[in-house]
């Protein structure tokens, strides 16, 4: 059980340190193996091999980016930001709520996850920084949207999340209904609200300062280009390109593929004469750069996580703390809780992480006498804890793509560290709440 221990306090320390967060994740997947016994070759080839895992949603991150820039390209971005910046001067904490909102659609009432991020954001970091929005704020607001909706609303995403537990539960000898889990999971969810509002409304609520000379001069010039540059009028490549989001949301939607959705959506661009086939080379360079760290990442997470799993690190790290809790109800919330932290921050899946919870602590809540929903919102807030915080997790690589188009943002200190801090630790409270109410 060290490795998951240690490899996942080695990530957080090399993060947090500013190494980058693609080696930082290769040395902890690297430690992991050696501590579980594998050698350097084994551990490398099992590294490889894990990361097919998450081979298309690399693939899908890739071209979702060069379809980005298609869009800007188009000049249909210039106006939404020209609307913005009429109707939302000044409204600080308003535009932070409006993008959490839209954040959550993607998740249960639109549901294509991170995909919306890399089109919707880079056009409107110029108006972020005419307001001076801390992008902190804002990667708080969409990790929100990204998360929340999952844990408390039954549909989309988050009713694959409510019936995986269900039936994870019923398998180890404890039922519930998929209709239950929204009134387990509301306590947990409303602490996640909390800590979005204190995001909002507290800690970023002041006007953000930039300090290094060179980050306001990169600022303003963007601001006076913007404010300099003509925003054409609304066009028949306008409505080319609306017509492509549309389709590609809709193949999204049909194919539940967002590879073949994003593909399709550039099709229609060169199709429709909006981006000219000269420029291919120059869309898929901008998107590369916009989205391929991003894409390794991910890959390389998927390796850490399959070296987790496959050396039994995390069967013996759950197995174990449930052999030292004893009878104590605070104890055994306590250590369910702090257990899916660890784990989900280093495999950086909730949706992952609740089976491999469910087998040992299902059980053990049965015995010391837990009810069904105070289970349900253990087992559910227990996996839902550190996907906001976790450097290889979608609720933070999401954001991070779309908030550092320019290159000003950091994966960890801007969007890990404050949402761990908004979301983690009133889940924690929240969770543990819950288990003694219901």
């Amino acid at each position: 059980m060290y490795a998951v221990i240690i490899s996942v306090l080695l990530l957080i320390v090399l993060s947090m340190l500013r190494v980058n967060v693609l080696i930082s994740i290769l040395l902890a997947a690297l430690s992991a193996g050696l501590i579980g016994g594998l050698s350097t070759i084994e551990t490398m080839n099992m590294l490889i091999s894990g990361m097919g895992g998450q081979a298309e949603t690399a693939l899908s991150v890739i071209l979702l980016g060069i379809f980005a820039v298609m869009i800007k390209y188009s000049g249909i971005t210039g106006i939404l930001v020209k609307k913005l910046l009429k109707f939302m001067k000044g409204k600080r904490g308003v535009i932070l709520l409006v993008i959490a909102g839209i954040s959550s659609f993607s998740q249960n009432l639109v549901p294509v996850h991170i995909a919306f991020i890399p089109i919707l954001i880079p056009p409107l970091l110029q108006l972020f920084d005419r307001m001076k929005i801390d992008r902190r704020g804002v990667a708080t607001a969409l990790t929100f949207g990204l998360k929340a909706p999952y844990i408390m609303i039954p549909a989309g995403y988050g009713l694959m999340f409510h019936q995986i537990i269900a039936s994870e539960m019923k398998k180890y000898g404890m039922n519930i209904s998929v209709s239950q889990l929204p009134l387990a999971l509301l306590i947990p969810g409303i602490g996640m609200i909390v800590g979005l509002l204190i995001a909002v409304f507290i800690t970023y609520r002041k006007e953000k300062v930039i300090s290094s000379s060179k980050e306001l001069e990169n600022s303003l010039a963007s601001i006076e280009i913007s404010a300099a540059s003509e925003v054409m009028p609304f066009n028949k490549q306008h409505v080319i390109t609306l017509f492509a989001i549309v389709l590609s949301l809709g193949i999204q939607l049909y194919t539940h593929s967002l590879a073949i959705g994003a593909l399709v959506g550039i099709l229609a661009m060169f199709l429709g004469g909006v981006t000219p086939f000269f420029k291919g080379d120059e869309f898929v360079d901008d998107g590369m750069k916009m989205m391929g760290t991003i894409a390794f990442v991910l890959l390389i997470a998927a390796g850490y996580s399959t070296i987790l799993k496959e050396t039994g690190e995390i069967s013996d790290l759950v197995a174990h703390t449930s052999n030292i809790i004893g009878g104590s109800k605070l104890f055994t919330s306590f250590i369910i809780l702090s257990v899916g932290l660890l784990i989900t921050m280093g495999i950086g899946t909730s949706f992952g992480t609740i089976p491999i919870l469910a087998a040992v602590y299902v059980p053990l809540c049965l015995s010391v006498g837990f009810s069904p929903l105070a289970t349900a919102a253990l087992i559910g807030t227990a996996s839902a804890l550190g996907d906001a915080g976790s450097p290889a997790s979608d609720s933070t690589i999401g954001p991070t793509i779309g908030l550092n188009a320019d290159g000003r943002h950091n994966h960890i200190w801007d969007t890990c560290v404050p949402t761990f801090m908004h979301f983690n630790i009133p889940l924690f409270i929240f969770g543990m709440i819950a288990a003694f109410i219901l």
